[in-house]
């Protein structure tokens, strides 16, 4: 298991792990947000959210203010420098994912 410091290659920002504390709250003990990184074709990669109980011995463990987030080590080269952000607009209520190495 890999613990980041707040120098992670991911970052959480507080309304995201605010969020995300609210979402695994409501999901019992245990319960962590997994996010990943898919091919989506010629729109690019896809981010991918889903709540997990298990967790691998190579995951990134990022923990923010009680929300403990997974990223596998397949996806972490491709989130290197991100920004997980909740955004609530007139659109509606999603995660947002800055990703400096996204074209």
């Amino acid at each position: 298991m890999t613990t980041v410091a707040p120098a992670a290659p991911v970052t959480i920002s507080e309304r995201a792990a605010r969020r995300i504390g609210e979402i695994l709250k409501s999901e019992g003990d245990d319960a962590k947000l997994r996010i990943s990184v898919e091919g989506g074709g010629c729109s690019g990669f896809q981010y991918k959210f889903d709540v997990e109980r298990t967790q691998t011995d190579d995951d990134l463990v990022i923990e923010r203010d009680g929300a403990i987030v997974l990223v596998d080590s397949t996806s972490i080269p491709f989130l290197a420098g991100s920004e997980v952000d909740f955004v609530d607009d007139l659109i509606g209520a999603s995660f947002r994912v800055v990703n400096p190495n996204a074209t």
